[in-house]
């Protein structure tokens, strides 16, 4: 039987690690890498047999995965969110996919998201599907700051899973993330030499916030598609802003 790594990034998730890492009890390896928590995350972790190292820095999302990944020594790979778990029922599908012989290189999930506690399926984040599971050393993760993907060398197939995730647990998990979320977007977005500024911000927001309440159905989800909108919204208009910022200061500094 082939062998299963689960890896992980983390950064003060007490409260959703032991759901992520206990929903994948059956790999033969579990890897947590944690860049500083302040809470019981890596003490969870830890006691949850995870082999954690803590790093110093933090280089963005995609470069802290490809550390976790690094540290893989199974067949395979399975890369979670902490704020992701797998419903037990679909633990025996995940097994018999990496044990065919003809099995593809990575294989593609089916992900639903909530937004304080409710599921989300419309909004442009359902139908989402994503690739987490992977041959070791057939894929590696882009270096992207924030949003990063996974790029593939080979073949994806498709298993019939469901990866959940507690996307926004609250409003001010809410504003917490278009904190931090929007600081690694606007680099991004600076560094890619995209212009912006205070109106582009304001257009790019509400441009965000329409297309997810109407061209992405988010009206269909009621209230929550009001409030993923509003989400969206804020934080789209946080990045190009933060964005112009960084253009800004870059020139007055010449």
């Amino acid at each position: 039987m082939p062998s299963l790594s689960l890896i992980v990034i983390t950064k003060n998730e007490e409260a959703a690690i032991a759901r992520c890492l206990g929903s994948v009890a059956f790999a033969d390896e579990i890897i947590v890498v944690d860049s500083g928590s302040t809470d019981r995350t890596v003490e969870i972790a830890r006691g949850l047999g995870a082999r954690v190292t803590v790093t110093a820095d933090w280089p963005g999302f995609g470069a802290q995965k490809n550390r976790a990944l690094d540290l893989a020594q199974s067949d395979w790979v399975l890369s979670l969110d902490a704020d992701e778990w797998i419903d037990p029922q679909f633990i025996a599908g995940i097994r018999q996919a990496i044990a065919d012989p003809a099995a593809p290189d990575a294989y593609r999930t089916s992900r639903r998201s909530r937004f304080c506690g409710r599921v989300v399926n419309h909004c442009g984040w359902s139908p989402d599907y994503v690739v987490r599971l992977f041959r070791r050393g057939r894929a590696r993760f882009s270096d992207d700051l924030v949003h990063e993907r996974l790029v593939v060398d080979g073949a994806v197939g498709k298993i019939d899973a469901l990866i959940d995730h507690d996307s926004i647990e609250s409003w001010a998990d809410a504003e917490d993330k278009i904190e931090r979320y929007s600081i690694a977007a606007g680099q991004q977005i600076a560094a890619r030499g995209r212009k912006s500024s205070a109106l582009r911000a304001l257009l790019h927001g509400w441009g965000a916030f329409v297309k997810t309440l109407v061209f992405r159905a988010g009206f269909l989800d009621g209230a929550t598609g009001w409030q993923v909108a509003r989400y969206n919204r804020l934080y789209t208009e946080a990045k190009w802003r933060r964005a112009a910022e960084l253009a800004a200061a870059a020139k007055r500094a010449r």
